[in-house]
């Protein structure tokens, strides 16, 4: 049997004025799965994406990617296996130029220089934006700024992929081409989301998070035929447009 990509075992994290994050968080994403988390505001998705590359580190249980377990001496490893792409671009984006920027993981890896150009005019063609090396970041619109920061995590060339809000504040050209590239990409991907259109138009499988716990782990389709249920955790498929779209091509 194929080792699991992600694996999650009794992961709890509580912050430090008390407040419970998540509590006995367990589950596994096989390679080349695409899964997304979702739940409402305070479900500790966003606490599960910082513990996924150790930005946090699990107070109990052990979170294991690519079979490594997350801690303090496995951190460089575990960044090199897995990319995150953050929901506020310029949480990324801090170089002199945009080419920098996305150099900036490579370099990190001990790339040879070479190689770094050809992964960054790469990387930077992939989302069509090959012509804005010399560009400052903070001088691009937030689409142009979220392209640039996936191409920051392209340029590294992760094995697992994990999104934070990836459809947040987009017009929906940027939005159709995260889109786009999350349903074509052959890799592991993770999307951390409110939007449960954008889940249900990229996602093969949905985790429901609510007040810090999994309360149902299914394929999308059993999610979709839940949706009374859902209700129950703050998410109501009907009143999103476009997820409506998604659920009518599931349920064909």
């Amino acid at each position: 049997m194929t080792a699991p990509a992600l694996r999650l075992t009794d992961v709890g994290y509580v912050y430090p004025d008390g407040a419970v994050a998540l509590s006995d968080i367990s589950f596994a994403v096989a390679p080349g799965e695409k899964v997304g988390i979702v739940g409402p505001n305070g479900a500790g998705k966003s606490t599960l994406l910082l513990l996924l590359n150790g930005v946090l580190l699990p107070q109990h249980g052990r979170v294991e990617v690519d079979g490594v377990a997350v801690g303090k001496k496995t951190l460089r490893r575990v960044r090199r296996t897995i990319g995150v792409v953050f929901q506020n671009p310029d949480d990324q984006l801090f170089c002199p130029t945009v080419f920098e920027d996305v150099a900036f993981g490579p370099r990190n890896m001990d790339v040879p220089e070479a190689e770094v150009a050809e992964r960054v005019a790469a990387a930077l063609d992939l989302v069509g934006m090959g012509d804005f090396g010399q560009r400052s970041a903070h001088h691009l619109s937030f689409g142009q700024k979220k392209r640039v920061a996936l191409a920051t995590v392209l340029s590294m060339r992760p094995a697992i992929w994990a999104f934070d809000e990836p459809s947040a504040n987009l017009d929906p050209h940027s939005q159709q081409a995260i889109e786009t590239f999350i349903a074509g990409c052959p890799d592991t991907v993770v999307v951390v989301t409110q939007d449960l259109a954008f889940a249900a138009e990229t996602c093969d499988r949905l985790i429901v998070l609510f007040e810090g716990r999994v309360v149902r782990d299914a394929p999308l389709a059993e999610i979709v035929a839940a949706a009374e249920e859902m209700k129950r955790y703050h998410l109501d498929f009907e009143r999103h447009c476009r997820a409506c779209a998604s659920i009518r091509r599931v349920q064909e």
